[in-house]
């Protein structure tokens, strides 16, 4: 606007060229029409910054002003029409800086209307008011009416729609088949769940996530008990132990990160890895290994000859295929550690993201195993594909003819690690000396009893605060009551937290002290949901049973608990003194449980410990200082 209005002030009187009075009324009409919609949203800001998040009432008068800019989108786009036309007009010969100065506000208007449209799209609820009548109390009571059924399942069909195009909209620039049209509609089934008793919008969420954060920073800064310091001090048998699987742990997770291929090399190598792979990337494909899915100019197999060390001869096979439930994996002989390992590739691709989300629990029946029990149904395909690939494709047989001696080892990260458990428990009972390493797994992986059955030959390496291997859906319902009960019953602007809450993430201090309604009110007295809450649950939330005292019976019956595999090795960081140049970070690990990861932890570091490179690096830092102690 102040440019345009600039423009028309230096060359107010030179509109005398042909097609410059059209010119002259078209700046004048969008100088007034861009006013009215810069004060449009002057007022929306105003009203949005009124009043608190669960009290709505200064802020009654939004909708009719958020009715008047939609109403002024019509003249703007009709005006955007003539502005192109004009452009496009060849009798039109003005001076070029006012002809090139129209150009680009025609180009940001149309920038600015298709995004407003593909937003509106994305983010639009069609289901409107009728998500009050969705699982209502009303409605519960009243089902035996007819009327009453068909509302409820046209309300739900209708939501997970929604979601289905959503996703869709979002993976539309893969090839979709059938298995992706039955994952679509089960991740749109997920998040209708999760979303159906909630009112919150994302910058809710974000404000509640602040507030969780530097509400957890408070906890976390308050002095242990002794009992508590007490109970993690290790024996020294246990120590011993620790310090073995450690150090199994740091040389198998170079072959978890190999999986990754190219994109992992060059991230960890920005400025020499196009010039080591130079050489391997131009040579001819090795014939020793079997080599199947697309490698462009051997990028990925030369990648992960540099990150494991190994030779070509080295390499039984080497699968880059990757669909939906079908994810990449490699099988290698290690001969430090005598070993045939199975290296299973995490999350790269948009197929790999459709895996991850297709949470929905399945049964998992083997034979001779009485501990069966419920697992991740992504995961499990995706295991189940390997496992036919190794065992009917005769690759592991190949791999122990070639070294009959050597153990089975199977491991992954992330994606990978989730589905390199599942697949030690399918190959468990042929290959009874088998280990696997699971590093950075989602939490939501395995039913107590497998989970317990696996710590005898699994071992899970969590870094931190990693978000991942505490995802899951009981732990996803814990965080929307956390975030729905502080955001609710805070007295600030959600303005106000939002600023406040990005300055305390990037210049830290002290967290902020926001005052709620629970203050003063006893534990009893917190068990009901306060009338806030009310207002931003559509019905009474099942995740409100969270608050009683045993969670786990009161999980949604499709998504029951699910734990991590195996033994868990948690590393945490100790202490770090950042110079100017370089950050000295100090691990320290210990042996946990699955209770730990119970609940998700807000943090900015809840993404960048997951991953591959702050793993191995975490690994390193602890290997080097337990060979410092052992040579001291």
């Amino acid at each position: 606007w102040i440019g345009i209005l600039v423009l028309y002030t230096v060359h107010k009187g030179q509109f005398d060229c042909p097609g410059g009075g059209l010119l002259h009324s078209y700046l004048l009409v969008l100088i007034i029409l861009l006013a009215s919609i810069i004060c449009a949203l002057s007022a929306l800001v105003y009203i949005s910054m009124q009043g608190t998040i669960s009290n709505p009432g200064p802020r009654k008068s939004l909708p009719k002003v958020l009715y008047t800019r939609l109403f002024l989108y019509l003249p703007e786009f009709i005006w955007a029409i003539l502005g192109a036309v004009w452009v496009s007009d060849s009798s039109v010969h003005c001076e070029k800086t006012v002809t090139n100065a129209i150009i680009w506000t025609v180009i940001a208007s149309w920038v600015i209307i298709v995004f407003t449209i593909i937003g509106v799209v994305i983010v639009f609820d069609p289901l409107g008011g009728k998500k009050t009548f969705y699982l209502t109390d009303g409605v519960s009571r009243n089902l035996e009416s007819s009327q009453s059924e068909q509302l409820l399942y046209n309300v739900k069909n209708t939501a997970t729609r929604v979601w289905e195009k959503r996703i869709r909209l979002l993976c539309c620039c893969i090839v979709q088949d059938d298995d992706h049209r039955v994952a679509f509609t089960s991740i749109a089934e997920l998040f209708r769940n999760y979303f159906s008793d909630t009112d919150l919008v994302p910058s809710d969420i974000a404000a509640g996530l602040i507030l969780l954060h530097q509400e957890q920073d408070k906890m976390e800064s308050c002095p242990k008990e002794p009992e508590e310091v007490l109970c993690h001090s290790p024996s020294p048998l246990v120590a011993d132990d620790l310090d073995v699987e450690l150090d199994n742990a740091t040389h198998y997770m170079l072959f978890a990160a190999a999986a990754y291929g190219w994109p992992y090399y060059i991230y960890t190598n920005p400025f020499t890895a196009l010039c080591k792979l130079k050489g391997d990337c131009c040579g001819n494909r090795p014939t020793d290994s079997d080599i199947t899915g697309s490698d462009r100019h051997n990028f990925h197999f030369g990648s992960i000859l540099k990150i494991t060390g190994l030779q070509y001869r080295d390499f039984i096979h080497i699968s880059f295929h990757n669909k939906i439930y079908e994810i990449p994996f490699f099988v290698a002989l290690d001969h430090k550690k005598e070993a045939i390992v199975v290296a299973v590739r995490g999350t790269l691709s948009f197929e790999d993201i459709l895996t991850d989300l297709s949470a929905d629990c399945e049964d998992l029946t083997l034979e001779d195993v009485l501990e069966n029990g419920f697992v991740h149904k992504g995961i499990t395909q995706a295991a189940t594909y390997i496992y036919r690939r190794l065992i009917n494709d005769g690759i592991l047989n190949q791999a122990f003819t070639i070294a009959p001696e050597y153990k089975l080892v199977i491991v992954g990260h992330s994606l990978g690690g989730g589905t390199a458990s599942i697949l030690a428990i399918m190959l468990r009972n042929s290959f009874p000396t088998l280990r696997c390493f699971a590093f950075s797994p989602p939490g939501g992986l395995l039913s107590k009893s497998l989970a317990d059955y696996t710590k005898h030959f699994i071992i899970s390496v969590i870094v931190g605060k990693d978000l991942v291997a505490r995802l899951s859906m009981p732990n996803m319902e814990d965080l929307k009551r956390r975030i729905v009960r502080i955001v609710a019953n805070c007295n600030r602007p959600k303005y106000q937290i939002l600023l406040r809450g990005c300055w305390y993430e990037v210049f830290g201090g002290n967290p902020d002290d926001f005052p709620t309604e629970l203050d003063g009110r006893n534990q009893d007295a917190l068990r009901q949901p306060l009338l806030a809450e009310e207002s931003l649950m559509v019905h009474r939330s099942p995740s409100y049973n969270a608050l009683e005292d045993d969670p786990h019976l009161n999980s949604p019956p499709q998504y029951p608990h699910l734990y991590l595999p195996g033994k868990i090795i948690h590393i945490v960081e100790e202490s770090s003194s950042r110079r100017l140049c370089s950050s000295d970070i100090k691990y320290t690990a210990r042996w946990s449980n699955e209770t730990v990861f119970s609940s998700i932890l807000i943090s900015p570091k809840m993404i960048t410990d997951h991953m591959p490179d702050v793993v191995l690096k975490a690994l390193n830092s602890l290997s080097q200082e337990h060979g410092a102690c052992l040579s001291c």
